[in-house]
């Protein structure tokens, strides 16, 4: 992976978005708060006290789940808090993204750092060191329920601090973790009481998620509204509907400001211009060109609002039992996931919305009975070449993907633990299906932007505006023009690239630098 030379401090405050993307993404390197070390510490010797009292205290001194009325004497309890970690790494199924696990760790290290879960200060110490050696324990893709936290995920890594369970190093090598400790000069962890429970009892991983998840689909809700802008040119649409005052009318933020990218993407278009004015036949375009800014807009309101909720439990420290400011230890359900499981299912339903409004104009592009004079399927030779037929095919089974990913996990609920946790989030599927939605989004957009590019071109000898042309010839970089039929999988997979990248924004921020 890559390393960024830029640190983030963890402990001064909550960490923010731009520092999960740092950390999960660029590998930024991470330093504790000297200040925020010693709060820990002073909140361990709470713990420590309540370690040696006769009466039961629910993690410290108990079993946990359905077990926390069962008292633990203190030769045992190490070795509880240790069992509690290995049961509890019981993932199954394909290992998750390293960007994924690195986010969920910081994300437990930040809640570590706040001195409301009671463990020392060499255990986040060495946390942090997992993540600034490169080292990633291995996540199984099933294991959450999003209640009580994302228990298995954050046991994986839990259990990688007492050098045990699998890892891969910062090259992608997979090894023991004990090995990987060693080699990087790191102590592994012997756990006291409660860490185990303050490892494994937090929203880290579906919170990771939603910010990556964010911080993609700021980059994408720009780039659908390029290739809207795209499509309106190549179709012959007008621009007049995305005027300020229409758009002023209904005043839904999102949806002024996609309305703004449109307005400059297309400004000084010459084939907007061909057609401009009372001589055009055109009463009125189809919804899937003319109400891109409110689709669009809708999308990222809802963004906003998921940034919101995130930013709230970015300043959370979800633990049970927690250690509250004036020094109780208290058990509580903040660890349910169902603030962030709802979000994430939203997400997953303006993706599916946007990808599909996206797969309607690349299917106008095609049909000869509406594209406005191009030929079938933008064929070099109609009858022998099929062009990009089959291109709207895979964007099609893609945006039915995503419609049945826009199913919400958060509705599910399976009781656990002999019916103590008898409602969960499914917060971490809906992450996960969140994941497989962007990316599904990111492929249906490059292959509009392929199909409005040859639209482009074939509307010579009139040209397109300059953003817009920015981005046909970035993808003329990678895809060919319009001719003979030819091998698409490659072109496609490359203008995926150039979307997921942020060069398709880029290209068309160049010309239009205030794009939203």
């Amino acid at each position: 992976m890559t390393f960024s030379a830029a640190s983030v401090t963890v402990g001064t405050g909550p960490v923010s978005f731009a520092d999960v993307v740092a950390v999960a993404r660029q590998g930024a390197p991470i330093t504790l708060d000297p200040t925020a070390l010693e709060g820990v510490a002073a909140t361990r010797r709470i713990i420590d006290a309540l370690a040696e009292d006769v009466d039961p205290h629910y993690g410290i001194s108990t079993g946990f789940g359905a077990l926390a009325t069962t008292f633990i004497t203190a030769d045992r309890r190490a070795q509880l808090q240790a069992s509690l970690v290995r049961s509890h790494a019981a993932g199954s199924g394909p290992e998750v993204e390293r960007e994924v696990v690195r986010a969920l760790m910081l994300l437990r290290l930040s809640t570590l750092m706040t001195g409301r879960t009671g463990v020392r200060p060499a255990t986040a110490q060495t946390y942090a060191a997992l993540l600034n050696a490169g080292i990633t324990p291995i996540v199984r893709e099933y294991g959450s329920l999003g209640c009580s936290g994302d228990l298995a995920p954050l046991a994986h890594c839990a259990l990688a601090i007492m050098g045990e369970g699998e890892v891969r190093d910062a090259a992608g090598t997979w090894l023991h973790a004990g090995d990987a400790l060693r080699a990087a000069g790191i102590e592994a962890v012997v756990l006291a009481e409660k860490e185990g429970l303050a490892l494994i009892n937090g929203t880290d991983g579906m919170l990771g998620m939603l910010v990556l998840a964010l911080d993609d689909l700021a980059l994408l809700l720009t780039t659908a509204d390029i290739a809207a802008a795209m499509s309106v040119e190549a179709l012959l649409g007008t621009d007049a509907t995305f005027a300020a005052d229409l758009q002023a009318l209904r005043p839904q933020m999102g949806q002024a400001l996609s309305a703004a990218n449109l307005r400059a993407l297309l400004a000084g278009s010459p084939l907007l211009a061909s057609h401009a004015g009372p001589e055009d036949p055109t009463v009125q375009d189809a919804y899937s060109l003319r109400c891109s800014p409110q689709v669009h807009g809708a999308a990222r309101d809802t963004a906003g609002h998921a940034a919101m909720i995130a930013g709230r439990e970015l300043e959370s420290a979800v633990d049970n039992p927690v250690v509250t400011l004036d020094g109780r230890v208290e058990s509580n359900g903040n660890f349910h996931g169902a603030p962030v499981g709802y979000v994430l299912d939203f997400l997953a339903i303006a993706a599916a919305d946007v990808a599909s409004m996206s797969e309607r104009r690349t299917d106008r592009h095609l049909d000869a009975s509406r594209n406005k004079g191009l030929p079938p399927f933008l064929a070099h030779e109609v009858g022998v070449d099929s062009g990009l037929m089959i291109a709207q095919y895979t964007a099609a089974g893609i945006v039915s993907e995503l419609k049945r990913l826009a199913a919400p996990a958060s509705v599910d609920s399976i009781p656990s633990s002999a019916m103590q946790e008898d409602h969960v989030s499914m917060g971490w599927a809906a992450a996960r299906k969140l994941r497989k939605s962007i990316d599904g989004l990111g492929r249906v957009l490059a292959i509009e932007i392929m199909t409005a590019a040859r639209s482009l071109d074939l509307r010579a000898p009139l040209l397109p505006g300059p953003a817009t042309a920015a981005v046909r010839d970035l993808v003329r970089t990678v895809a060919d023009g319009p001719g003979h039929d030819r091998f698409l999988s490659p072109e496609i997979e490359a203008i995926v690239g150039l979307v997921q990248t942020g060069a398709v924004r880029d290209a068309a921020g160049q010309v239009a630098p205030a794009l939203h």
